[in-house]
């Protein structure tokens, strides 16, 4: 049998305060390590949660409490030593940046530079942006240059596309972990064992639904058909199911350990068309998995904050009251939406708010710890997901300079009146009010919506165009200004007098990056807003197709043109900033990559760059 590291993956900075750090990771057993800090006067209090998620894997989240608060704007090494007292630089020296004997951090005494980006999906054709952080942090000569924080502002895991060789690797990893299995229901095969071992498993999981009368319209709903389905990934044959191949998807994708036990070998029984794509994948997957080392690397200096959106779960989750009837309506969808979100909570959300996920951490440490015979509890596991689906604390905020708020635009939607099949809002009434009490009186804020709220006028247009016929999956009519309510009550948050008058909104989603310059018309002393969008860490949107649409965009929404005050934002100047690449005007930059703010002592963002992952000098949006 191969022998087990200590660890497979982290330590992972979380949520880091003047006087409290979470640091996440996971073991093959139940770890107490010792941290270590590199400032003596300071006293640290550790406490460690362990969760059991197989035989052989651990996710821990260190809290530590500091009896004063950390010194500001300097590198303070720490280390974690485990049972032999071996160190980080003994057991994981692929985090450890030249020169250095620690990792470390900073604790940043403003917001005054950020990285963000979403959308990493392993097996696109492009570098993974996350590798350009790395590259930053090996530039920096001093700790006032580091990034005050990384935000992954949505699909961290791509759940609902995965790649052969990728899924191969998780089965591979659940086998070598003794990830826990489950029981299913609403489908062919009676349990995850059967599932990894059916034909099917790889690149036909719509063939293990169940063979009845209503089979077909089963199908269409949830994996492929004529009509968008509710797993509606174009490529959701290889769709993770199991709350397993969710925590092995985890793994793989932020640490290079996993990997050393994992082999790629093409599965038995696949038709030559399937074969062929195993082969074009492979490479992609083994390009992702060579660079783990670098990214596991900045996961360890620099302090990370998650939020989800779709494919994080499944692709237009809850989009529209018809689809979560539906969705939730099946004991299989439901299982598949709940294990994802099972994951996301262990993996993501822990990390963001300690405490207010502190109730859910508790129930999944009790459901492990009940697993008999390597089978979850089937009763306590949909008792538990039932608790997931309920939970309305996902948002978060942190009480920075200038503060930050992070907007859960997933959970929380509010619902088309008069149609079922109409998009949702991205946020309900409620949900709005408390953004609104938020921000009250501050003078500057940054909002993270997954989603852009002052997307492409064009794009938007063609979206309510087919969700007006009936057809908003087809288009993943997702963006704020689909649901005239949530529209209203979101640009009215940002008129009113007491709210913050500099907001800057960080977005991604749509796998392009742009910056918008956002005014209300006619008022003096109006608020100022800047819609920054980076999109994605490794994706890309279709080249061709968004010059396209881009100058379309242009022609139809100039300034002057009269189409403007047929839009949801007439009241609202929109001055888009150009790439500093752009070659013939292009407002929208399609390279994968991160996001890089600079803000200034009013919270403003004096230089906003698009680091590039193929290495190209960084591409600034700037005024024209």
């Amino acid at each position: 049998m191969t022998t087990l590291p200590l660890i497979l993956a982290g330590p992972v900075l979380r949520r880091l305060e003047p006087q409290r750090l979470a640091i996440w990771l996971v073991g093959t057993q139940p770890l107490r390590p010792g941290f270590v800090l590199d400032c003596p006067s300071i006293e640290a209090n550790l406490a460690c949660e362990v969760i059991p998620v197989g035989r052989h894997a651990f996710v821990h989240l260190l809290d530590i409490r500091f009896d004063q608060p950390l010194p500001r704007n300097q590198a303070i090494g720490y280390d974690l030593l485990l049972d032999n007292s071996q160190g980080i630089a003994d057991w994981a020296p692929h985090l450890l940046y030249p020169g250095t004997r620690r990792p470390s951090f900073v604790l940043r005494e403003r917001l005054d530079q950020l990285l963000h980006g979403s959308c990493r999906k392993p097996h696109h054709p492009a570098a993974d942006g996350l590798l350009c952080a790395d590259r930053l942090l090996q530039a920096c000569q001093r700790p006032q240059e580091r990034p005050a924080l990384l935000l992954m502002t949505g699909d961290q895991v791509y759940a609902d596309d995965v790649a052969g060789p990728m899924l191969r690797a998780i089965h591979e990893l659940i086998e070598h972990l003794g990830l826990f299995g489950e029981y299913l229901e609403g489908t062919l095969v009676d349990d995850s064992t059967a599932l990894y071992r059916h034909p099917a498993s790889y690149y036909h999981r719509a063939d293990l639904l169940p063979a009845q009368e209503s089979n077909e319209s089963l199908r269409e709903r949830f994996f492929g058909g004529k009509r968008k389905p509710i797993f509606s990934s174009s490529n959701a044959d290889n769709h993770l199911v199991t709350f397993a191949e969710v925590m092995a998807m985890y793994l793989l994708v932020w640490s290079p350990v996993p990997w050393r036990l994992v082999r790629m070998d093409m599965p038995a029984g696949l038709s030559e068309p399937r074969q062929a794509r195993y082969r074009a994948e492979l490479p992609l997957i083994q390009a992702f998995a060579a660079g783990l080392g670098q990214v596991a690397r900045v996961m360890a200096h620099l302090p990370s904050l998650m939020i989800f959106d779709d494919h994080d779960i499944t692709d237009d989750w809850n989009l529209s009251a018809q689809w979560e009837q539906t969705a939730y309506g099946h004991p299989f969808s439901r299982r598949i939406i709940g294990n994802a979100l099972l994951g996301y909570l262990l993996c993501q959300g822990w990390g963001n708010d300690p405490d207010g996920c502190a109730g859910l951490a508790e129930a999944c440490r009790a459901l492990g710890e009940r697993t008999a015979q390597a089978h979850l509890d089937n009763a306590a596991q949909d008792q538990l997901i039932d608790q997931l689906l309920r939970f309305q604390g996902w948002q978060f905020d942190l009480p920075s300079d200038p503060p930050l708020l992070v907007l859960d635009t997933r959970t929380r939607r509010w619902r088309s009146e008069s149609s079922l099949k109409k998009p949702s809002g991205l946020l309900d009434w409620e949900a709005l009010c408390e953004l609104q009490q938020a921000l009250l009186d501050h003078p500057s804020a940054i909002v993270v919506s997954p989603a852009p709220i002052f997307g492409v006028k064009l794009i938007e247009t063609v979206q309510r165009v087919f969700s007006g016929l009936g057809y908003p999956l087809l288009v993943d009519a997702e963006n704020w200004m689909a649901h005239r309510g949530a529209a209203q009550v979101i640009l009215n948050i940002f008129r009113h007098s007491r709210t913050p008058g500099h907001y800057v909104i960080l977005s991604g989603d749509v796998h392009y990056s742009f910056v918008y310059e956002v005014l209300i018309r006619h008022r003096q002393r109006s608020p100022h807003l800047w819609q920054v969008t980076s999109s994605g860490i490794k994706n890309q949107f279709p080249k061709r197709l968004l010059d396209v649409l881009d100058r379309l965009n242009r022609w139809l929404y100039a300034p002057h043109s009269p189409l403007n005050w047929f839009t949801k934002r007439r009241q609202m100047e929109v001055v888009p900033r150009t790439p500093s690449h752009s070659q013939a005007g292009e407002r929208l930059w399609n390279s994968a990559g991160l996001g890089q703010v600079f803000f200034d002592e009013q919270g403003r963002p004096a230089r906003v760059f698009q680091l590039n992952a193929d290495g190209a000098a960084a591409t600034e949006f700037v005024r024209d």
